[in-house]
Formats: C-alpha cells, sequence, structure tokens
C-alpha cells in the first residue's frame, strides 16, 4: 500500500491554528473525522493522549508523530499539519515543532497498512524530504512530495522493514545486531532502525536490526547471529524477548536514543561497552528498557513510590500546625480535633510507611516481587526496634535504605539457593520459601544491626541540627546547586531525597533549602524570558510562560528545554541562582514541613508570615541571579522570532 493512500488532500492542513500540544491533537483529530475516517473522535483523542502519557511522539528536528491504534479509526488514514512559527510539543530536542504526522491505525489493522505507516516514519529522517515538505506550497505539492520520496526509495515492493536492516559486510567493527520496539510499533521503532542502519552504513558498521513492529517481528535475529554477535544494541520502551541474548554484551536503552544519539550506541557497541547480560529465568516477562541493576536505579524505585506517602502525609501533617504547634496534643489548650485527625492521617499512618514503603521498593527493584515483604518488613524493624535508650524512630531513613537492599539480596541468594527444587515444588516457592526465608534472614539481621545504626543515625541528625552560622550556609549552598546541576536528574534527586530524610529526622531547614533551590531554575529562565526577549525565539518565549507555572509548582525540570537548548550557559547561570537561594534559606533559618507543592503551600513555613516573606525572598534573589546571568551569557539572536 502506498502512503498517499493514507495521506489524502482532505487530511491535510497546511496552517495549524493550533498554539499547544493539546490543539494540536484536537486540531487533527478534528480533520480525520471530518475526512471520515474515525467512528468515534472522542475516543480516538483518547487514545492519542495515552500514547502521549507513554513517551512523547516528538521526536525533534521539527517533527511530530502522534500516533495510536484504536478502535475508533474507521480505516487507517494519516493526518497531516504543518506550523512555520512551531509549536512546543515536548519533544525530545526541547525544540518547537512544525510538521505533525498524525498516524491513525485499526485495531486490527492488517500488515499493508502498518507497513506503509512506518514507511513515512523512516521517510522522515531525511533533512532534504523534510524541508521540501515544509516549504510545499499546497496540498497536493505535499502529495507529490510524498510519492516521489516513496517511489525513490521503496520501489513497488521494498518496505521499511527491509530498508532498516541493511548494513555492510565491510564491518569495521566486527557484527553489531540490533532491536528496536516502541509501545505502538508504528513510528519510533521503525525510525530507530533506520537511523542505526543508516549510520552504520555510512561508517562501514557490519549491522543487522530487527523490528518489534505493530505487524510483528521483523528481520528476527537468529540464533547464530546472536552468537556471532561481538555486541547487541536494544532499543526499547516496550518488552522484548531477552532470554536469548544471555552471555552477550548488551546495551539496553531507550528507542528515543538510537534516534538521537546513535553514533554514542555504535561506538559502545563496536568497543564493547556493555555490560554482559544474564537472564534471570524466573522472571515472568522481558523488559526491553533499562536494565534492572545499579544502585540509583534501586534507590529511585523505591524513593519515587514512597514519595505519595512523604508528599501526602508531610502536607496533612503541616496544615495541623495551622491551629498550634501543640494542636494534635490532647492535653494542649492549643488541641483541636480536626487537627489531631490530620496529625494521625499525615504523621501517625503516612509518614510511618514512609521507610517501609522505601524499603519494600527498594528490595522489589532488586528481587522482584518476592523481595517486596522482606524488604517492607526489614524497613519496619528499622523505625521500631531502636534497642537506644530515649530513642524514638529507629535508625530511620538510613535503616530504611539499608533494610532495602539487604532483603533484595537477601531474596536473590534465597531464589538461587531453592532453584534446584523438583518441578513439583516449584509452586510452593513464591508462596512458601521465598517469603519465610527472606522474611527470617532480612529480620534477624536488622533485629541485629539497627541498635548500632540508630546511634548513627542519631548522631548524624544530631550533628547536622548543631550546624550555625558559615557550615550551615555551605550546606545550603552546596545543596541548592544540587537541585540545578541535572534538573531532576540523580543529583538533582539525591539533594531532594536528603531533604526527605531531614524531614523525617524531624530537620526541617534543609526541606525548605531544596524546594527553594528547586523552584529557581525554571523560574529564573522564565523571568530572563520577559526581562531580555531578543535573547529568546518566540517558542522559547512562549515556554517562558509555563517556566513560570512550573517553578512556581516546585518542577525543577521546566527548565530541561532552554538547558538543552544552550546548556553552557543556561546550566552555571541555573546553579548559580538555585545555589544562593539554597544558602539564603539557610542563613534566614527558614524551616518546611511539606515535602513538596512549591508556592501553594508556602504559608506552611515555620515562623509565620516574616519567615514566609524571607523565604519568597531567597526565591526571587536566586531566580533574578539566574535570569541576570542568563541575559548577560547568552547572545541577541540573528533571525526573526
Amino acid at each position: 500500500m502506498r502512503i498517499t493512500q493514507l495521506l489524502t488532500e482532505n487530511t491535510i492542513i497546511l496552517n495549524l491554528k493550533a498554539g499547544s500540544k493539546r490543539d494540536v491533537l484536537d486540531e487533527l483529530a478534528g480533520q480525520l473525522n471530518e475526512a471520515g475516517k474515525l467512528n468515534d473522535q472522542q475516543q480516538f483523542t483518547k487514545d492519542i493522549l495515552a500514547r502521549e502519557q507513554q513517551s512523547t511522539t516528538g521526536i525533534g528536528d521539527t517533527i511530530a508523530i502522534p500516533h495510536a491504534k484504536s478502535k475508533a479509526v474507521k480505516e487507517p488514514a494519516i493526518a497531516f499539519g504543518r506550523s512555520h512559527e512551531g509549536i512546543d510539543f515536548e519533544s525530545l530536542d526541547g525544540q518547537p515543532a512544525q510538521l505533525f504526522f498524525m498516524i491513525a491505525a485499526t485495531d486490527g489493522a492488517n500488515d499493508d497498512h502498518l507497513e506503509a505507516l512506518s514507511r513515512l516514519a523512516t521517510f522522515l529522517m531525511d533533512e532534504k524530504f523534510r524541508v521540501n515538505i515544509l516549504e510545499a506550497e499546497s496540498k497536493q505539492q505535499v502529495l507529490d512530495i510524498v510519492s516521489a520520496k516513496e517511489a525513490e526509495v521503496e520501489g513497488p515492493e521494498q518496505t521499511a522493514d527491509a530498508q532498516a536492516v541493511t548494513g555492510t559486510q565491510d564491518s569495521a567493527g566486527g557484527k553489531i545486531l540490533a532491536v528496536t520496539a516502541c509501545p505502538t510499533g508504528i513510528a519510533h521503532t521503525y525510525m530507530a532502525a533506520e537511523k542505526l542502519s543508516g549510520r552504520a552504513k555510512e561508517r562501514g558498521i557490519n549491522l543487522k536490526v530487527e523490528t518489534n513492529g505493530s505487524s510483528g517481528v521483523k528481520n528476527r535475529l537468529s540464533d547464530a547471529e546472536i552468537a556471532e554477535a561481538d555486541a547487541i544494541i536494544v532499543a526499547a520502551d516496550t518488552k522484548v524477548e531477552m532470554a536469548r541474548f544471555d552471555g552477550k554484551p548488551v546495551i539496553q536503552t531507550q528507542v528515543g536514543k538510537a534516534i538521537y544519539e546513535t553514533d554514542q550506541l555504535l561506538d559502545r557497541a563496536i568497543a564493547k561497552d556493555a555490560p554482559v547480560y544474564k537472564h534471570d529465568r524466573t522472571k515472568d516477562a522481558d523488559a526491553g528498557t533499562e536494565p534492572k541493576s545499579g544502585f540509583y536505579k534501586h534507590l529511585m524505585n523505591g524513593v519515587s513510590n514512597m514519595l505519595p506517602f512523604v508528599v501526602g502525609g508531610g502536607i496533612l501533617i503541616a496544615l495541623s500546625f495551622f491551629w498550634g504547634i501543640n494542636a494534635a496534643n490532647p492535653d494542649s489548650p492549643e488541641y483541636n480535633e480536626f487537627a489531631a485527625m490530620l496529625s494521625t492521617i499525615g504523621g501517625g499512618t503516612a509518614f510511618f510507611l514512609m521507610v517501609p514503603v522505601l524499603a519494600g521498593f527498594i528490595a522489589m527493584s532488586i528481587a522482584d516481587r518476592p523481595g517486596f515483604a522482606p524488604g517492607m518488613i526489614g524497613g519496619l524493624l528499622a523505625i521500631t526496634v531502636t534497642g537506644v535508650e530515649g530513642a524514638s524512630g529507629g535508625s530511620g531513613f538510613l535503616g530504611g535504605l539499608i533494610a532495602g537492599f539487604l532483603a533484595g539480596y537477601v531474596t536473590l541468594l534465597v531464589k538461587k539457593a531453592f532453584s534446584g527444587l523438583p518441578q513439583s515444588l516449584e509452586g510452593l516457592k513464591p508462596v512458601l520459601f521465598f517469603p519465610v526465608f527472606s522474611i527470617l534472614i532480612t529480620g534477624v539481621v536488622m533485629m541485629l544491626i539497627n541498635p548500632p545504626l540508630t546511634q548513627v543515625y542519631s548522631g548524624i541528625s544530631a550533628f547536622l541540627e548543631g550546624l550555625g552560622g558559615t557550615n550551615l550556609v555551605l550546606v545550603g549552598l552546596l545543596l541548592g546547586g544540587m537541585m540545578a546541576v541535572d534538573m531532576g536528574g540523580p543529583v538533582n534527586k539525591a539533594a531532594y531525597t536528603f531533604g526527605i530524610a531531614m524531614l523525617d529526622a524531624q530537620n526541617f531547614n534543609f526541606m525548605a533549602t531544596v524546594m527553594a533551590a528547586g523552584m529557581v531554575p525554571p523560574l529564573g529562565l522564565a523571568i530572563a524570558t520577559t526581562m531580555f526577549k531578543k535573547k529568546f525565539t518566540k517558542p522559547e518565549r512562549e515556554a517562558g510562560k509555563t517556566a513560570y507555572v512550573l517553578g512556581a509548582s516546585f518542577i525543577t525540570e521546566g527548565v530541561i528545554p532552554f538547558a538543552a537548548a544552550d546548556p553552557a550557559r543556561v546550566i552555571p547561570s541555573a546553579i548559580a541562582g538555585a545555589a544562593t537561594t539554597g544558602a539564603l534559606v539557610m542563613l534566614f533559618d527558614i524551616g518546611l514541613r511539606a515535602p513538596h507543592g512549591g508556592v501553594f503551600v508556602i504559608g506552611l513555613v515555620d515562623g509565620g508570615v516574616t519567615s514566609i516573606l524571607m523565604y519568597l525572598l531567597a526565591i526571587l534573589i536566586g531566580s533574578f541571579v539566574t535570569a541576570i546571568l542568563v541575559g548577560l551569557l547568552k547572545k541577541n539572536i540573528t533571525v526573526a522570532a
């Protein structure tokens, strides 16, 4: 099937009216509906949005390919929309998109349809093709450009899958294999395959690519090819068959990185810079993205699952103080029944579960489901068994971390120990042997080590609480800078996790520091786009308006589009502003009991109106430091916005 059987004049919009990502999706879906391609426009839009939540289809280089397989599609079709000004589509490269191809596939689309849809995705990797589409003066000219490209590249029979596999036998670095897959299997799968194949051919690398698309697995890697391969790249955002790669160097990454970090991936494959994949035969399915290994990944799995307990519980605790600092104490004249309820729900329940949940999900990340129960119990023991007179709260966050990793690796050992049992006892492993022995060993170890851990944790907390003057300001400077280094990445998360740990230890200055500093980078860039308009393009100035809201909401990631476009100037400016704010918050001795919420929880700052004003002042000073530095470092744009 030819692409122009799916893309027709009545599904083309040469000048989109949309001004936002959601508007683009609505306008293109409406065009498909008007052309009679949909049964239910509202349902199709929901399916498109559900796909966007998995990962953005703004692939960069001015292109976005929103797509979905949906029961709401009457017949497969492609809608095309164009915006010369560009629209923020949350693209992978942080730049506005201008060319939008909305792919609508029926729930039971046949192979011919799917191959035509995926073929279009590979064409868009050609810069000349994109420029021709952008400059087309009529709908018919768009169709002519697509037809000419299809005739030039494909001929009457060839498909995108065949094109994606071509390599070269004049190998510059051994034999490399690759697998690409995305959740829908229509666009990114084939674009990644095309980019890997194209660069490999240019560089003389012997490469074969398997695509896991909607129409099934194409160009499947054979056992013989896998055995001969020097390294394997798995670029996938969905599950692929991994057991076959056992014992081979495997690079596991996201499908988008195969499109935009192609050379880096090929370089790593040639150098065999990859861990040897060891398949866990007890897993039910294979994951295609990041491997389950590494301290940071396990820690973040625990932290991300713990956050709802921390945020919800922390804010409820903070709200209870509106009625007085002792409003939850029945013996206090400030006692308020509703405040006591908030304190019980937030502190007595949600916050109490924080450390066990942290430990449980760390252990689960390491050992899958069998690790969850011993992790939870190890975390509970960490906060309840102190063995230290006068101590409360046990070893807290520190103990939870240790319990999580302990339970995870103990469970792996238990699983290995019982791997030789007869097949007839296989069903008893997850319900009897794994939980009993994992919980027993983890529990005994935690009972033994938690008393000294409690002393260490109490000592660390007392030391930090005893810091004053210059030392405290330096800590604030460091934490603030960390919040801006990678804007939501490992360093940022490390600083935030430290703030949560100190919040659990009843030291509220660190949480105030971390939150204030995290608000500065997006706020600083938002202010910069307002103060120094000549240094930003029109789409960047529009993104600046959004950055005001994101910064105020403590979403540090709001600065990422600006940092991606100009990291050398934006990142140092953001670090300087955030570090300034962190130091000022510590200098002003401001505490905050809420672990998230930005300006929306500003009323929960300890110390009343004066502290609130000083807190806002610290945030504003840091934001203006960032804005002014950005204005000084960036050059005026040389093209009309």
